[in-house]
């Protein structure tokens, strides 16, 4: 984190604890309310902002979680990339549930998701992409995702032979793509004195929402 971004973290730290939440309105959209808390994420200068808890689980139940990279959020969810191959990957076509956690530690922020994950047409897939530095797309490529790897020189092998492979045009593999999580539930959390916290969620219902607050 820069100079500069040190001093807008310290600068907007507690800044929810002073404000809260807005109030609980059938009429409040929830994903406006996270694209707002996730610029003001931005503004601060936090690192990665767009970092969050990915939590799968198998058909059995048993959870998974690891840290991904939120590439993209609009009315119809929240998206992000992996490899199909993957473990969260095949956990995913098995059982489409998942939950995302969002952690602004310095503004004293959190945000819950947990909904249907479905894929993302190809179409869209090949165009994020082919927006990816050129050794990220060979890497996709090189990588047996959760796979064992025997040693270390075995992946820079097939790195180096897809780099002979491949010329400027690099394709999407057919392993590769992306994934939007439909929210059925996202809940924001904002750190408040004396561990009185707000917490406000919204659940779908039908083509809206309703909403409710929580106890800390």
């Amino acid at each position: 984190m820069s100079l500069l971004a040190r001093v807008r973290a310290l600068l907007t730290f507690g800044q929810g604890v002073a404000r809260g939440l807005p109030d609980a309105s059938e009429a409040a959209d929830p994903i406006a309310l996270f694209q707002e808390w996730f610029a003001a994420a931005t503004r601060a200068g936090i690192f990665l902002p767009e970092a969050m808890t990915l939590a799968t689980a198998s058909p059995e139940g048993a959870p998974s979680a690891r840290m991904m990279l939120l590439k993209g959020v609009d009315p119809q969810g929240f998206v992000f990339y992996t490899n199909y191959e993957s473990r969260k990957g095949e956990e995913l076509a098995a059982n489409p549930r998942a939950a995302l956690v969002f952690h602004w530690a310095v503004l004293e922020r959190q945000v819950r998701v947990e909904g249907r994950v479905t894929r993302l047409p190809a179409e869209e897939s090949e165009t994020y992409f082919s927006t990816r530095p050129r050794g990220s797309r060979i890497g996709a490529w090189a990588s047996r995702q959760s796979r064992v790897l025997p040693t270390p020189d075995e992946l820079r092998d097939r790195v180096a032979q897809y780099e002979r492979d491949f010329g400027r045009e690099i394709p999407l593999p057919p392993f590769w793509g992306g994934f939007r999580l439909v929210p059925a539930r996202i809940e924001f959390w904002q750190g408040r004195l004396n561990r009185l916290h707000d917490r406000l969620r919204f659940v779908r219902d039908g083509a809206g929402w309703r909403t409710e607050r929580l106890y800390p």
